[in-house]
């Protein structure tokens, strides 16, 4: 969701069609195309999702299913995909007008702290639909409905909420630095070329700026799914619970390299997503403008 707004607020206006990407897209729109987006993004590219949960998970890849149901927790993921834009995209847009205008400029920051209180109140969303994703992922549910009930009975309401705070660990330091390396890559690109990048360039820094900040945010991930995941027998205390002693666990007893298990498909995940949801936001707001309703 971050970029589409890395996409629009920075790319300049370079033909008149009248359903560009650069054309002023209302709240409104905006928030139901990024809905579709994200949810192409997710549907599309949920098998690779589903490797990176089992490579991190404490069984292993092979045990939590291997190659086996690619698409499971496909539901609870796309259920969960347009709520978690909309609370993004209302949160960021609300937060970005009033920290600019408390600084009475924008600056980059301002994207950045608007992105990391927007992903605090997605996560509110995203978090009860991974839990229940990642643990149908591993196998532990058939469906749904025995993930939904199941989680509720051993955990109640917090049961869907466990690793939260990772989850916003991992997110907020994402965004302060996927910003910082998208604007740089932007620079120097308009610098080489000697005029300002188009959307489709300004797509490419984003999804490389996003890979890097996915690689270096790996253990948060990692630790993530691991709390998202642990299932202990009734009586028995948690092993995870909370990120710095989970990722203190894990070094200690699988080393450093397991903190960074999942990291091919997440960065491929990140990289590859940023495109598709680049064209799937662009369809999606020419056939909204063309519906008539704006």
């Amino acid at each position: 969701f971050r970029l589409k707004y890395l996409f629009q607020a920075h790319s300049p206006p370079e033909r008149p069609e009248p359903f560009s990407m650069e054309k002023e897209s209302p709240f409104s729109m905006a928030l139901i195309a990024g809905g579709c987006a994200g949810t192409s993004v997710d549907v599309a590219l949920h098998p690779l999702d589903t490797i990176r949960t089992r490579l991190q998970s404490e069984e292993g890849f092979f045990k939590s299913g291997g190659f086996k149901g690619m698409y499971r927790g496909i539901l609870s993921a796309t259920l969960g995909s347009a709520p978690g834009a909309a609370a993004f995209f209302s949160t960021y847009e609300t937060m970005k007008r009033t920290i600019s205008k408390a600084a009475g400029s924008e600056h980059w920051t301002h994207h950045s702290a608007a992105s990391a209180c927007g992903e605090v109140a997605a996560c509110m969303i995203r978090v009860p639909t991974s839990v229940l994703t990642q643990n149908m992922q591993v196998g532990r549910y058939a469906s749904l409905t025995e993930a939904v009930t199941t989680t509720y009975r051993r955990g109640g309401l917090m049961g869907f909420y466990a690793g939260y705070g990772t989850t916003v660990a991992r997110e907020i330091p994402f965004a302060f630095i996927q910003f910082p390396i998208y604007e740089a890559f932007k620079k120097s690109w308009k610098e080489w070329q000697g005029h300002d990048t188009n959307p489709v360039q300004g797509a490419a820094c984003g999804s490389v700026a996003g890979a890097l900040a996915g690689a270096l945010t790996t253990p948060l991930d990692v630790a993530k799914t691991r709390i998202m995941l642990e299932n202990p027998v009734e009586g028995q205390a948690k092993r995870y619970v909370g990120t710095y002693q989970t990722l203190s666990i894990i070094f200690k007893d699988e080393g450093a390299t397991a903190l960074f298990k999942g990291l091919a498909p997440r960065v491929t995940w990140i990289t590859i997503g940023g495109f598709i949801f680049f064209g799937a936001y662009e369809q999606a707001t020419q056939l909204l403008w063309k519906s008539g309703a704006w």
